[in-house]
């Protein structure tokens, strides 16, 4: 067994550092070097400041201490996604972390409440999912604290800024051995057998390695430039291709969730952290111009402008492999689907946990790369059927672009999901899946998608017993909510972060 002496890393900002911090963390005392290399001239993204809950995951692997990554990344809790406007103007839902309701005997809570509904029970699905009540009225408590509560079941993810966490992995990784290049790379030698050999900068400078990780954002410098691996375009299902994105103070206290409103061509972000908001417009650039995106978003936010609007042009799919030779892509340099869902960091941390899962020696051996490469794509096919989803089930019909997604053909896969599920509420069941029963639940509940019915095992309860169920659980659950802190209350006494420093 030849195990690899040297990976090095090409590219910094979250998914490069992310990678160096996993990786020495788990090779701090081993035969592996790990060099990054990175320029101050390039910059960073900076636009993937919204997490889910498998984030946190990374971090506790880690042995992050969370408090402490909460304040010096200026973090706050995020429970839930609210949705305004998708599926019609004036209408809002939610997308919670966590459980909704709970089962009753050995069926579904879902399955219960859709039979009570049937039968004209007045309650929405949300009224029994503790991180939407929460986050609906703007308070907060950690679930794990709250253990025999109402609350238990929830979930949160994180607000952070995009340039504190880069910054935080970073002193995290250098601790434990990694070391930072400074530099651009321009060109990348290969070996005989087509895999990297080395990367040349532009000083001249050159670093070799056995095993090279793509982290150069949307120049894909390595998988795509260099290796030539083809590129599927999703973006016949997915029409957004620009996001303009802006910082602002923070003049009303952080609300716990993810703000997304539809817009006339695309749709709105709004992400609170504990001193300023992160905000951005995604459109299609079909049908607006930069300025007019621009314009449109400064119309829309609140306090004062931190930074200047900066655009961002993207291409929506992935590579067809994302581990090819000696090289794999991780992040945005391997496919991007849309920010949308904010899944573009757990896409990073879930190529690295595969990684390591599949590590190689120096034979780089085919049948590793062969089940990463598969397994990542279940994953980014996932989260682009659950992201259509909300675009292509709109009944919106009021500008052109929504009007086109109303004729966009939807996946194969995704049309076998919403078919079963309409037929008796079941949902198609993966290996790994990223989004659950409840996540699938939400979303098809907000866009208007209810099953036909709902399966016949439940009708051994009484409807009674369900509609006794809930009547008192949601009440309960409010009431329970209602006593907790604020949000900002809760960051306040539990993990302030210093106030942002003002430029002179």
């Amino acid at each position: 067994m030849a195990h690899l002496n040297k990976i090095v890393i090409v590219g910094g900002g979250s998914a490069g550092w992310i990678c160096a911090a996993m990786l020495s963390h788990y090779f701090q005392n081993g035969p592996t070097q790990v060099e990054l290399i990175e320029s101050e001239e390039i910059g960073t993204i900076g636009v993937g400041e919204s997490t889910i809950p498998p984030f946190l995951q990374l971090i506790r692997t880690l042995g992050i201490d969370e408090q402490d990554f909460i304040q010096q990344t200026q973090a706050a809790f995020k429970l839930a996604i609210r949705f305004e406007n998708w599926r019609k103007k004036d209408e809002v839902y939610y997308h919670p972390f966590g459980q909704i309701g709970g089962p009753l005997e050995v069926n579904e809570f879902y399955q219960c409440w859709l039979r009570a509904k049937q039968n004209g029970h007045p309650s929405g699905l949300q009224d029994f999912a503790p991180a939407t009540v929460m986050a609906d009225t703007g308070k907060f408590m950690l679930p794990g604290k709250a253990q025999r509560t109402m609350i238990a079941n929830a979930n949160y993810a994180l607000h952070i800024d995009a340039r504190l966490v880069a910054l935080y992995l970073r002193k995290f990784a250098e601790a434990r051995n990694v070391k930072r290049t400074e530099g651009i790379v321009t060109d990348v030698a290969l070996r005989a057998d087509g895999g990297v050999e080395k990367v040349i900068m532009k000083d001249g400078r050159e670093v070799a390695g056995d095993f090279f990780i793509d982290c150069s954002g949307f120049r894909s410098l390595l998988i795509g430039k260099t290796l030539g691996e083809p590129f599927r375009d999703w973006s016949d299902v997915l029409l957004c291709d620009r996001a303009v994105a802006t910082q602002t103070e923070n003049i009303s206290p952080p609300h716990p969730y993810t703000l997304a409103q539809a817009q006339d061509f695309g749709w709105r972000w709004r992400i609170p952290l504990q001193h300023r908001a992160g905000n951005g417009y995604v459109y299609s650039s079909k049908y607006l111009s930069d300025d007019e995106a621009t314009a449109t978003l400064l119309s829309q936010t609140e306090g004062e402008v931190l930074r200047d609007p900066w655009v961002v042009h993207f291409k929506t799919g992935m590579r067809e492999r994302l581990w090819v030779k000696n090289c794999v892509a991780i992040g945005l340099a391997g496919g991007f689907i849309e920010p949308l869902e904010s899944t573009a960091l757990h896409l990073i941390y879930k190529g690295m946990d595969y990684l390591l899962r599949f590590f190689p020696d120096m034979d780089a051996d085919p049948t590793l790369a062969a089940e990463y490469n598969r397994r990542m794509t279940v994953d980014y096919e996932e989260i682009r059927d659950f992201v259509v989803l909300h675009y292509a089930t709109t009944q919106r019909d009021d500008t052109p672009f929504w009007r086109e997604y109303q004729k966009v053909e939807l996946p194969e896969s995704l049309q076998q999901r919403i078919a079963l599920f309409k037929a008796s509420a079941v949902l198609r069941d993966g290996v790994d899946d990223m989004f659950r029963a409840p996540s699938w639940q939400s979303v098809m509940e907000g866009m208007g998608i209810r099953p036909q019915r709902y399966q016949q095992l439940v009708d051994r309860i009484p409807l009674s017993v369900i509609n006794n169920m809930l009547d008192k659980s949601a009440p309960m659950l409010a009431e329970f909510v209602a006593t907790l802190p604020n949000h900002e209350d809760f960051l306040r006494e539990h993990c302030p972060a210093e106030p942002l420093k003002r430029s002179a």
